[in-house]
């Protein structure tokens, strides 16, 4: 879905475009995926090795994916790999501390919940209403699979994140303080923000809302 000539929004990372959805994730929270997956082309590489198409949600203009927005739905996310798979690609002795790391920074679904894993766009469109195209499709996909509400995770250093979050109906319940996190991660607090599903998210016959 999108505006007349504008970029298209749609359920799903089409194949072929593993690398580009990699690249867009990892320079929106490479800072947080380096202490567990880098160097950085060594973690691009292995999301994009790893990736679940059935996880996210991305916008094309020109040709390419310019924005992505991952969620976790069902015991599985965007950014696919199990322990066996970070043991293979690090090593025994590098990739034990890695999958500690990975840990961390896990969120679970709860029953009736889609866990969205972030929102990443291309800086050069950014500014452009992406954003809440990925949020928007988001929703859409918690009321296809019958969620009742999205939750996120915002940290305390992306307040242009958490705004528009806020501006889509997404609420703060808890926020929890991590400074332990703030100097390997970069990041000293997370807070959790919850938007119910409602019957406006539901797609219309033909794929509109």
């Amino acid at each position: 879905m999108a505006a007349s000539g504008g970029p298209v929004v749609r359920a799903g990372v089409p194949e072929g475009c593993e690398a580009q959805v990699a690249a867009l994730y990892w320079e929106a929270f490479g800072r947080k995926l380096a202490p567990a997956l880098g160097p950085p082309d060594v973690g691009r590489a292995f999301l994009a090795t790893h990736l679940q198409h059935d996880r996210g949600v991305t916008a094309h203009a020109g040709g390419a994916v310019v924005g992505v927005a991952g969620y976790q739905l069902g015991g599985r996310g965007l950014t696919g790999g199990g322990a066996a798979d970070v043991l293979a690609a690090y090593g025994l002795l590098r990739g034990l501390p890695r999958l500690a790391l990975l840990a961390l920074l896990e969120r679970a679904p709860q029953a009736g919940e889609l866990v969205m894993d972030g929102i990443a766009v291309d800086a050069a469109h950014r500014g452009t209403g992406i954003g809440s195209l990925l949020l928007r499709e988001i929703a859409a996909v918690a009321a296809d699979h019958g969620c009742e509400r999205v939750r996120l995770d915002v940290i305390d250093v992306n307040p242009r994140a958490r705004a528009l979050y806020e501006r889509h109906g997404y609420t703060a319940v808890h926020t929890e303080r991590t400074p332990y996190l703030r100097r390997l991660l970069g990041f000293g607090a997370v807070t959790t923000m919850h938007r119910p599903v409602t019957s406006a998210d539901t797609r219309q016959p033909g794929g509109t809302r």
